[in-house]
């Protein structure tokens, strides 16, 4: 008895969670749309699009840390890549989510503002958590040499996954699950880093 009320209380609990990620996502993507994010989004968050940040943090680190660089280069190297491998290897298989852009539910209703809608599951982002565990780790091993300006990276991440639900392709509850799971692998990265490591 207890065993099956408890079932059932998930179960409802899971239905109100998924009804209201479908609410949010229609505000989103269709409620809260204008000109502006339809001409920026689909570019921002296009992974080459950022190759030029990418690009002037190697120079940064190097320039500043000289050879001391190179453990943090191949930990933040290792951060989307790791997110990639349980994101998209992992957790998407498991769980095994339809993307809005490919439910029969919001035919109609939805936007997809790229030019494809990707065929794997949609939790969690990949793009979610790959950013995140890059935003994350370089905020955690930069903060002391950045200062405030570091907290523009966990910003960064948050744009980018805003926009994956803007053009259709993630629920909210997408990026929001794929933030932490990213957020969790920049922090043991950066754990890493900095207590083993470190550029002093």
């Amino acid at each position: 008895m207890f065993l099956s009320s408890a079932g059932g209380f998930f179960s409802r609990v899971l239905a109100a969670a998924d009804r209201w990620d479908k609410e949010l996502f229609i505000r989103i993507n269709d409620t809260w749309s204008n000109p502006f994010f339809d001409w920026i989004f689909p570019w921002w968050r296009y992974q080459h699009t950022w190759t030029p940040l990418y690009a002037l943090l190697l120079v940064y680190v190097l320039y500043r840390f000289g050879w001391k660089a190179w453990p943090w280069i191949l930990l933040a190297a290792a951060a989307p890549a790791l997110g990639d491998l349980i994101s998209s290897w992992g957790i998407k298989e498991w769980a095994g989510r339809i993307r809005p852009c490919n439910s029969g539910d919001l035919k109609g209703i939805m936007h997809l503002r790229v030019g494809y809608c990707p065929q794997s599951g949609s939790f969690t982002s990949s793009h979610a958590v790959n950013h995140f565990a890059m935003g994350t780790f370089f905020y955690l091993t930069l903060k002391p040499y950045i200062k405030r300006w570091a907290w523009l990276f966990l910003f960064w991440a948050a744009t980018i996954c805003y926009g994956q639900v803007y053009v259709g392709v993630h629920y909210p509850g997408d990026v929001l699950g794929g933030a932490i799971v990213g957020s969790l692998i920049g922090w043991g990265l950066a754990y890493i880093f900095n207590r083993k490591i470190g550029f002093r």
